[in-house]
């Protein structure tokens, strides 16, 4: 066996210490090189040619004749850093002691920051690997502040591509994000973060909001903030998923007919609940799982688009609960069964047709996922937050014209948020205007309570599922935060809980959220909070968020603010509209003013309107539901169309009793929505906005209205509604059985040579729809 000779020796050595210090290894080879140029070995343009002839000879020697055309510009930068390090320590061990190269190390621990003539800038970041990136980014990061100067602009460049590769390649989102993330924040993210790919919109709202508060906020602001622990499955593990179990032939959904896709959304469903996950990915998430424990966890999309300026795709992918509570195996399977049946949503009708009605219909919209700690505390056998729910810069339905819209306003609920933001039967959250914390909808008692909430969405441990329960059957007279969130109804008046209650009193219990409100900071650091980031985004925003009361025993009790997502405030730049002065009432088709937006409809040639009466006496919500089905139907016969809905209830409310049960897809081409109450129709429905459906209206320029017949001053002509000729069977002949719950009017039927336009004066707080001359 021939003894290797004393450089052969030399170069193992160097390798293996090397292996020692791997987050050391750019900077120790820097030296290294620095020394063999400054010794005259090598100079650094013979260096570099020498890295690049070899990289191509690498190349031929893997059969590839085009190198410039069959390798990918990343991989070429692999290969030239691959090749730079080998043969930087090919020419320090034939050329130098071992002795110089401990001496390097040495003086490279003893420094901890490199030198300035250390850093590189041979390689293009655009093409280079993550890798390379983060230890220039680091290396640059950790200079003195004088020295980091002359640096700056690459170091720019750097977090730059990094945003662009790990979070969004929206350049609205870069452009502020560039300012505020360091290499630091970034590799702290990348740690969390499970296979290839961006972590998509939510995720990237969410970190960018909370880096935002912890740089400028008030020391009071940033004591009182936090995030939920946080894990991201990279977008590119979507399409890994749909390789692996031959899912791939879903892939051209989005350019398919509105009937196919509705028709196939099923079957998509059904594949992707029986798909399984590649080893690799079961690996890391087993991982995750050992470090988060039994906390529960919630399973949420965060797609390439979602969350993006101008489109929020509020609501339009799934969010999962996991409990966490079964045995490893029991949780793994679960979790993986939410993450696919996120993935499922990303094919759903409601999204694909968004998209299209978007004009985003070819971008590559991949979902990434947020996985997230459950933000709350246990009581009994139940998990929930104090109080949660979603808060907007901008209050562009005020109820009062002391509110103002500039202060912004919350929508609050006890328990998990997701009755704030979703339009749910029956129940109804807490609404406050933070210029007026304590101004409410409705003064009165009886419609305080009434209008108050109902439900509270939970994760139950013991049966190890998510819940939604009547308040009642939850809250008790020993829950810590009764007084902040409920007061008492003492039949006529409400009155707050100052004592322990007895257990008949319980039934009496209101949720008003009054002592919450009062007695903490909530309503003014939301408001700062809320302020700060939209002059930083440059465009109001919306923040979902928990709440969690601090020594809530205390006289001056504590607040903690968990942020669980921060996007652009969907809001459409609509023209001042302003009521005629003198109005001639024959022409007043109806007139409102309920929570009146800013807006001019013009040229309307068609209402469908839902006639309540026919509405509720249809048998069963089956046949209620095939209602909402005929709604789309005309939804597209009157695409080219400009028409408004009007209906008794909530439009696209989930209980059909309460009113109609559509989606977004089923009404995109409307110009507006309006809702019907009182007079026996129901009770007035709570106002929209705020929720996933209010987000698709502004998004799509559809306004919602509100009639609530009994107000004083209230104008709705029955005899256009009643009496106006039915179209629906020459517009739509296969609905012909449906006349009775469907007028489709035709303005000119009412009157030869009008239409309608809709004048929304929000200054006024009045809507009116005015029969106009063509």
């Amino acid at each position: 066996m021939t003894l290797p000779s004393p450089s052969t020796d030399r170069a193992l050595r160097i390798y293996l210490a090397l292996a020692q210090y791997p987050v050391l290894q750019t900077r120790i080879r820097a030296r290294m090189r620095r020394e063999l140029f400054e010794r005259g070995i090598v100079g650094p343009k013979d260096f570099e040619a020498e890295v690049r002839q070899k990289a191509i000879e690498s190349q031929a020697r893997e059969g590839l004749h085009d190198p410039l055309w069959e390798e990918s510009g990343e991989i070429w930068e692999i290969r030239m850093s691959r090749v730079r390090k080998h043969l930087t320590d090919f020419y320090f061990a034939y050329n130098l002691r071992f002795e110089d190269f401990e001496e390097i190390v040495k003086d490279v621990l003893a420094e901890r920051i490199p030198a300035v003539d250390e850093i590189e800038i041979s390689f293009n970041p655009e093409l280079a690997p993550q890798d390379m990136l983060f230890e220039q980014a680091m290396a640059l990061e950790s200079l003195p502040v004088e020295e980091r100067a002359h640096y700056q602009p690459r170091y720019h460049e750097l977090i730059v591509v990094l945003i662009r590769r790990m979070i969004s390649d929206q350049l609205a989102y870069i452009n502020i994000a560039k300012t505020w993330f360091t290499a630091s924040d970034l590799l702290d993210i990348q740690r969390r973060k499970i296979g290839h790919g961006k972590i998509g919109g939510k995720a990237a709202g969410m970190l960018l909001a909370a880096r935002i508060l912890s740089e400028i906020a008030g020391e009071d602001i940033r004591d009182a903030l936090c995030t939920p622990e946080s894990y991201f499955l990279g977008s590119d593990v979507m399409y890994a998923f749909m390789s692996y179990n031959d899912l791939i032939h879903w892939a051209d959904q989005k350019y398919k007919s509105e009937e196919q896709i509705n028709t196939e959304y099923p079957t998509i469903q059904e594949e992707y609940a029986k798909a399984k996950f590649p080893p690799d990915i079961i690996e890391k998430l087993q991982e995750m799982l050992a470090d988060v424990g039994k906390q529960p966890l919630i399973v949420r999309s965060s797609s390439l688009l979602e969350d993006n300026f101008g489109t929020s795709f509020a609501g339009k992918y799934e969010s999962v609960f996991c409990p966490n509570q079964g045995s490893p195996e029991e949780n793994l399977s679960r979790l993986t069964q939410a993450i696919a049946r996120v993935f499922a949503s990303g094919l759903n009708p409601d999204a694909l047709l968004y998209r299209r009605a978007m004009g985003l219909q070819d971008y590559d919209e991949r979902l990434a996922i947020l996985i997230q700690v459950v933000e709350g505390e246990r009581f009994g056998d139940y998990f929930f937050p104090h109080a949660a729910g979603v808060g907007f810069s901008r209050n562009i339905y005020r109820w009062s014209p002391q509110i103002r819209s500039e202060d912004g306003f919350l929508r609050l609920v006890w328990g998990l948020g997701t009755r704030a933001v979703d339009r749910v039967g029956s129940d109804y959250p807490r609404l406050v205007a933070l210029s007026h914390p304590h101004l409410r909808p409705d003064a009165d008692p009886k419609q305080i309570r009434r209008y108050s909430q109902q439900y509270i969405d939970l994760i139950n441990l013991k049966e190890n599922r998510f819940e939604t329960l009547p308040v009642l059957e939850v809250i008790t007279r020993r829950y810590p935060l009764l007084r902040y969130i409920a007061q008492l109804d003492q039949g006529g008046y409400l009155v707050p809980i100052r004592s322990n209650l007895s257990t008949g009193n319980v039934k009496k219990i209101v949720l008003t959220f009054d002592a919450l409100i009062q007695r903490t900071e909530l309503a003014d650091r939301m408001k700062r909070i809320l302020n700060l980031l939209e002059h930083h985004y440059k465009t109001p925003v919306d923040m979902e968020f928990a709440i969690r009361v601090e020594d809530p025993q205390s006289l001056s009790p504590g607040i903690r603010i968990s942020i669980l997502q921060c996007r652009p405030q969907s809001h459409a730049e609509e023209e001042e509209a302003h009521i005629p002065d003198e109005l001639n009432p024959e022409e007043i088709v109806f007139s409102t003013r309920r929570m009146v937006p800013r807006g001019h409809i013009r040229d309307i040639r068609y209402v469908l309107f839902v006639v309540p009466e026919g509405y509720y006496a249809l048998p069963t919500p089956s046949a209620r539901a095939e209602l909402g089905r005929t709604i789309s139907r005309i939804n597209t016969i009157l695409s080219n169309e400009v028409f408004i809905c009007i209906g008794p209830g909530r439009w696209g409310t989930r209980d059909p009793d309460l009113g109609v049960n559509i989606r977004y897809s089923d009404i995109y081409n409307t110009r507006a929505l309006v809702e019907l109450a009182g007079e026996g129709i129901g009770p007035a429905p709570e106002p929209s906005f705020g929720t996933h459906f209010f987000q698709d209206l502004i998004e799509a320029r559809i306004h919602p209205l509100a009639i609530f017949l009994n107000d004083e001053g209230v104008i709705f002509d029955r005899q256009f509604f009643y009496h106006t000729p039915n179209r629906l069977a020459e517009r739509a002949p296969d609905e012909a059985h449906l006349a009775a719950c469907i007028r489709l009017i035709e303005v000119s039927s009412f009157r030869q040579g009008y239409h309608l336009d809709v004048i929304m004066d929000n200054e006024a707080g009045q809507a009116v729809a005015l029969l106009c001359p063509d």
